[in-house]
């Protein structure tokens, strides 16, 4: 299903935010690949609000960014849930100031403590890994194995076709397989804050 943001945000950006609710209170395991932003079940409040500050802008949106951002702050309450989230970031990612140096800084950090939740796993893929087999893709959701949603510049993409799913399952598979976990992973952001400086 293509749904064009116009529509989907109509009724403005809190709206939006609880559309989503219902899926995300039913999805067991997350499997989210994202190149450029710090996904939503990981971000912190001020980098949402000027990510929704910037949305709001740029498609002349009502300004409910503060509810909004409530909404978004709130449904990410099942992190701490029965929900597995597996969270893939290019490196890139931690190197994009959305907000500012502040709200950066606030948001590594987060993104450094959330990574001890038994039920979070956080994988940074490198900018020297070789990518001579699977370049960066467009960002994408996998809920459980029932569907994909990827954002588009115009539109909010739905793919529920079962060998669509698959393709995205296996390639969140390999660029899996291209990410460091743990101890380098934690080295890599940290370095992203002190580059902050």
């Amino acid at each position: 299903m293509y749904v064009e943001w116009r529509k989907m945000e109509r009724h403005g950006l809190k709206w939006a935010q609880e559309s989503v609710v219902p899926l995300w209170e039913r999805t067991e395991r997350f499997r989210i690949y994202s190149p450029w932003l710090i996904p939503g079940p990981v971000q912190t409040a001020s980098y949402i609000t000027a990510l929704l500050t910037s949305i709001r802008d740029r498609r002349g949106l009502i300004d409910d960014v503060p509810a909004a951002v409530k909404v978004r702050v709130e449904k990410q309450q099942v992190v701490y849930g029965n929900h597995k989230f597996a969270i893939l970031l290019e490196e890139s990612v931690l190197r994009y100031r959305i907000g500012g140096t502040d709200v950066m800084a606030g948001q590594l950090g987060y993104l450094l403590s959330v990574m001890a939740l038994p039920s979070v796993s956080i994988g940074i893929i490198p900018q020297d890994a070789d990518r001579s087999g699977l370049w960066p893709v467009e960002g994408f959701f996998l809920y459980d194995n029932a569907l994909v949603n990827v954002e588009l510049v115009s539109a909010h993409l739905t793919v529920v076709q079962k060998h669509e799913l698959a393709m995205y399952a296996k390639t969140f598979g390999k660029l899996a397989e291209l990410a460091v976990y743990g101890a380098e992973a934690r080295e890599l952001i940290t370095a992203a804050i002190e580059s902050l400086g």
